[in-house]
């Protein structure tokens, strides 16, 4: 099959399966086209591989038909308008089912449906059961109709296309909506000059609770850091807006005495066409891992408290220890004393060392 056959046919199928909501403006078209042409049958088709099927109508109360049995399938090979004025004197139409049964059509007459892109989707064409022709006025304006029925249809798959671009666009905002405001970081969005143009609910309450400002769209960020505060903001602010990221780490002990480590982003932000249109400013409150962090380092300056104990000042006292067993070994256990005491003193050392250990691993 041709790829414009099969381009034709996708076009088709789009509209067999879209649901038109004016289907009542495209019956008047056909009734009005039976009335101008003074024929008792009128229809609107589109034509499938191998079905025509029969949209609109009157005079007739049939849905399909084999395409291969019908008028209209002759539209396909590029006429702009036919015109059989009797079906019986026509050697292409004169066995028709339709023409030596019923209804026993006799008179012809349609012009195809034509996309803006050029596939013939069906025809709107008037048939009747004696001979006869169309004026000049008729043809004109069946030709006429066949187009504004094109346009009409197209224009409503174009507005139900925009519906679902919209209804998806929503879908998506909302999503990311949800995702902004439940997210447990603090969001805002810096416009060019400055202000905020959009911030979610945890960076809202953060700020009203501990600066006493209420955030709303278009406050200038002046009016909610001061300081410090707002120097090291509107560096990095700047360096965001040149399209340069950054990221630091802050801590900041607020007016209330309430201390708090941040993890902060300031991005550039994009537009649709690539232009930095201001500052995406993002904060995480990592307050509780850095003082896990902080805990962690204490114990580890414990730790190497207790190794150099153990490798420096543990050797002296234990040294005198088994010094002092060397030579009550070598005389047969016998001690002065005077040897006796400077064992007491080397055990109370080393107890005192243990006792420190004790005391930073307790601590």
């Amino acid at each position: 099959m041709p790829e414009s056959e099969l381009d034709r046919l996708g076009a088709v199928h789009r509209f067999l399966n879209f649901k038109i909501n004016k289907e009542a403006e495209l019956q008047e078209i056909v009734e009005l086209a039976a009335e101008l042409c003074e024929t008792p049958m009128a229809v609107i088709t589109l034509m499938d591989k191998d079905t025509l099927h029969l949209k609109y109508k009157t005079g007739t109360n049939r849905d399909q038909l084999t395409l291969s049995d019908t008028f209209c399938q002759y539209l396909l090979e590029g006429e702009e308008l036919l015109i059989v004025p009797d079906a019986l004197m026509d050697d292409r139409f004169s066995k028709n089912p339709s023409v030596v049964k019923g209804p026993h059509i006799r008179f012809y007459a349609g012009a195809p449906l034509v996309t803006h892109d050029g596939h013939r989707l069906g025809s709107i064409c008037v048939l009747g059961t004696v001979p006869k022709t169309l004026t000049d006025g008729q043809q004109h304006l069946l030709k006429v109709m066949a187009r504004r029925v094109t346009q009409f249809m197209e224009f409503e798959f174009s507005i139900a296309i925009l519906k679902q671009q919209f209804l998806r666009a929503k879908e998506s905002e909302n999503k990311l909506l949800a995702f902004f405001e439940s997210s447990v970081s603090y969001h805002m969005l810096l416009g060019m000059d400055h202000d905020v143009v959009a911030f979610n609910k945890n960076i809202a309450n953060f700020v009203e609770k501990m600066l006493a400002v209420k955030l709303y769209e278009g406050i200038q960020i002046n009016q909610v850091l001061k300081g410090e505060g707002l120097e090291l903001y509107e560096q990095n602010y700047e360096r965001a807006l040149s399209g340069v990221g950054v990221r630091l780490e802050r801590r900041i002990e607020y007016a209330n005495g309430e201390i708090y480590w941040w993890d902060v982003v300031f991005d550039p932000a994009y537009g649709s066409d690539g232009e930095i249109i201001g500052v995406s400013y993002n904060a995480t409150d990592i307050t509780e891992r850095k003082i896990h962090e902080q805990e962690i380092l204490a114990k580890n300056h414990s730790l190497q408290q207790i190794a150099h104990i153990q490798s420096h000042e543990f050797r002296k006292p234990i040294a005198s220890i088994l010094g002092l067993i060397n030579i009550f070994k070598a005389e047969g256990y016998k001690a002065t004393a005077e040897e006796l005491k400077v064992l007491e003193r080397a055990a109370e050392e080393l107890d005192y060392k243990i006792r420190a250990i004790v005391a930073l691993t307790d601590g």
